[in-house]
């Protein structure tokens, strides 16, 4: 188990090394005997380390003469530009665009790109599937009652020492199980926002958070986001006077899959509570890091109890098993009288099974497979992109996530390319989704939560194909 954690540790470092361009293409790196000295680690160890990179086309070797950092073709392809909405409360709502995207979840036939979740094969279902079965046996009529208003309190305790991972240290009754992270989020904008309201978002935005502000009769102020540190400060400092509540995702946001510095999350969680303005951070995919370390939440800056830190297990675990929570701060009696009104009780077997999933610690060893997973995958999806896609594309970098933002020519509107794609049965995310302004409809988001494949990597050579052929 220890070396398993080596081997993942040093092979995401020296990956990032190499992503990052502190070893550049034709670099000699260190020797599987010095990678051994180094690091304490066996040979095979070392061995699986150069394999594992090898696979990933981020080196090569050379006989006789050890390992090198191969060229990335992904690099001649430039970020996407910082967004820039205009500051309007005339909001217009692609729901026609959204629902004909998702009317299509589900279907088997389809490559779907456009659905941000991680696919099946690559979640942990036969374990899962028994801890279901153990917590129908275990627990007081097979789990048909209802939970604490809370929530389960297992599950509640086991988040809580997680928190340590973040630089939180959150007790279990500060928590708030909820079915899933849009029900934590519902709960907190219903209890801190009335209509007529504003609220301020990351722009680009997940069009679920879009719909559900916009449901509530809340007018949506979006902010310029950069694609790898997220919101701009500055325009948010320009805006505060005009908000009520802000809702940021600072942890690889989709679709950009950016991430706020340290000391930019210091600032937005100062800034707001100096004004009293409550931040519902949305941490949902605050466990997908590609790097070494778990980023912080804004919430481990928070000493007013104005912070709303949500998040879930759909991303990470089971998005059908609907687990999520809130750590609502001094909003908590707000959130729990929602709870009770909307739905008195959390999912019990769900819930339970969750718990019970992480107390085993199979959880972790889970992540650390899942963040390998995808790391590869996007990478494999960025090397095919460079290869197929027009040499004037744009796309992200994300440090994690499962979110891929691409940005193609001005010409092309991503939209008539969503129609064009599902001819071939290619299911795409057009750009237009992730905004309530006309922005955005030369891009879109890819999911990298896919099972990596030989089909896949085809469906994005046709999908190359159609954008070139758009120009």
């Amino acid at each position: 188990m220890k070396e398993d954690f080596l081997y993942l540790e040093i092979s995401n470092n020296i990956a990032a090394l190499i992503r990052d361009g502190v070893f550049k293409a034709g670099d000699r790196l260190p020797s599987v005997r010095m990678l051994c000295q180094e690091h304490h680690i066996s040979m095979n160890t070392a061995k699986r380390i150069f394999l594992e990179l090898e696979a990933q086309s981020l080196i090569h070797s050379k006989p006789q003469s050890g390992y090198f950092v191969s060229q990335l073709p992904y690099r001649r392809l430039a970020l996407p530009e910082v967004s820039k909405p205009l500051v309007v409360s005339d909001n217009k709502e692609p729901e026609a665009l959204i629902r004909k995207v998702y009317a299509n979840m589900g279907r088997k036939d389809l490559t779907p790109f456009s659905i941000g979740a991680p696919s099946g094969e690559i979640l942990p279902l036969a374990k899962l599937n028994k801890e279901i079965m153990y917590a129908t046996r275990e627990m007081a009529a097979s789990g048909t009652g209802y939970e604490p208003l809370q929530g389960n309190e297992e599950l509640l305790r086991l988040i809580a020492a997680r928190s340590l991972a973040w630089g939180g240290r959150l007790r279990e009754d500060e928590l708030i199980s909820t079915a899933g992270g849009m029900n934590a989020l519902s709960f907190c904008m219903m209890a801190l926002a009335k209509p007529g309201d504003t609220i301020a978002m990351e722009s680009p935005c997940y069009p679920g958070s879009l719909q559900l502000a916009r449901s509530l009769g809340l007018k949506v102020l979006e902010l310029p986001t950069h694609p790898v540190t997220g919101v701009e400060t500055d325009a948010l400092k320009k805006v505060i006077h005009k908000i009520n509540l802000c809702l940021l995702v600072p942890n690889f946001n989709t679709p950009l899959g950016s991430c706020m510095p340290e000391e930019n999350k210091k600032e937005v969680v100062a800034l707001l509570t100096k004004h009293n303005i409550p931040l519902i951070e949305d941490d949902i995919y605050g466990d997908l890091y590609f790097g070494t370390q778990r980023p912080k939440c804004c919430k481990a800056f928070d000493t007013a109890g104005t912070v709303l830190l949500c998040s879930s297990f759909s991303k990470t675990l089971a998005p059908g098993y609907r687990v999520g929570w809130v750590a609502p701060g001094k909003y908590k009696e707000q959130i729990l009288k929602l709870k009770l009104v909307h739905a008195i009780s959390s999912p019990a077997i769900t819930h339970a099974a969750v718990a019970s999933f992480l107390k085993s610690g199979r959880y972790e060893h889970h992540l650390r497979k899942l963040r390998s997973t995808l790391q590869q995958n996007y990478l494999h999806y960025i090397d095919a992109i460079a290869a197929y896609f027009p040499e004037d594309t744009r796309i992200s970098r994300p440090q994690g996530g499962l979110a891929l933002w691409v940005e193609l020519n001005k010409q092309i509107n991503t939209t008539e390319l969503f129609d064009a794609a599902m001819k071939y049965k290619i299911s795409i995310a057009p750009g237009r989704m992730f905004t309530l302004q006309d922005q955005f409809e030369n891009c879109m988001r890819f999911s990298i939560g896919l099972h990596w494949s030989e089909d896949v990597r085809l469906k994005l050579k046709q999908l190359g194909k159609l954008v070139t052929s758009m120009l």
